[in-house]
């Protein structure tokens, strides 16, 4: 659920996700039922990066997405980007205790990467897109990166719409998570940030049209969990336009 850029609400969510990084996974696997892992397999087989590629997880964390895509699809190595240092300490920790060296973890600002344009062959997100201050703007880095005929995934959680479970969904958002993140993990504000962050964000459909704006083509969205979580699926067809290529290369 980390992210980057956006000013004052950067530096907010930077030190909120700083002081939950301890017990961030384990509240993860709470909230969800132990389901967080079988939505980022998912995400990454959506990815489906060719093989020998790059592929790039932003808003890393402690790295499980990045996990999930070298588990589930042929790249050569994944490349993950956070902006909270307490996260990327604890992901090095984990590849560590794995022996898993494919994966390069960077501190960096989801708005402002220090890639060379088309570097991955894909690039995938879990829980940042309604964190970041510039959607729009994250979304055209996003697709920036990827080289064409990658993909840009993104894994959401959102409003369902069934009638009944809406209402459920929400008196356990709204009230039970605040009350186990401020018992487990130390912080009712992070676990209050949380569903109010989902409230305050784009639907779905407004999403998919976002990413089709900043030149994301054939986009596609998956509803998992009972509409709770999506997975958008944008595709590169076309050339970059020349921009900002003279960034430094995602060499790992």
């Amino acid at each position: 659920m980390t992210t980057a850029g956006g000013g004052d609400k950067a530096t907010r969510v930077q030190a909120m996700f700083a002081r939950i990084a301890p017990r961030y996974d384990l509240m993860n696997r709470l909230m969800t039922g132990g389901r967080d892992g079988a939505w980022r397999r998912a995400a990454a087989r959506l990815a489906a990066p060719p093989a020998e590629t790059l592929a790039l997880d932003l808003a890393t964390g402690t790295g499980d997405l990045a996990l999930a895509l070298l588990r589930e699809t042929p790249v050569r190595g994944v490349v993950a980007v956070d902006f909270v240092e307490g996260m990327l300490r604890l992901g090095r920790a984990k590849l560590e205790a794995l022996g898993e060296r494919r994966v390069r973890l960077l501190a960096g600002d989801a708005l402002a990467l220090p890639f060379a344009d088309a570097s991955f062959g894909c690039v995938a997100s879990a829980f940042l897109l309604r964190n970041l201050g510039d959607l729009r703007a994250g979304l055209a880095e996003m697709r920036r990166v990827t080289a064409p005929g990658g993909r840009v995934v993104a894994l959401e959680i959102t409003q369902p719409t069934f009638p009944g479970w809406r209402q459920a969904f929400r008196l356990y958002f709204h009230r039970v998570v605040p009350a186990v993140g401020a018992l487990i993990a130390g912080s009712r504000e992070a676990y209050t940030y949380l569903p109010r962050s989902v409230d305050r964000f784009v639907s779905p459909d407004e999403l998919a049209r976002l990413m089709e704006a900043v030149g994301l083509r054939d986009v596609r969205v998956r509803r998992v969990a009972l509409g709770t979580v999506t997975i958008h699926v944008g595709h590169v067809e076309h050339v970059h336009q020349a921009g900002r290529g003279d960034r430094a290369g995602a060499a790992a």
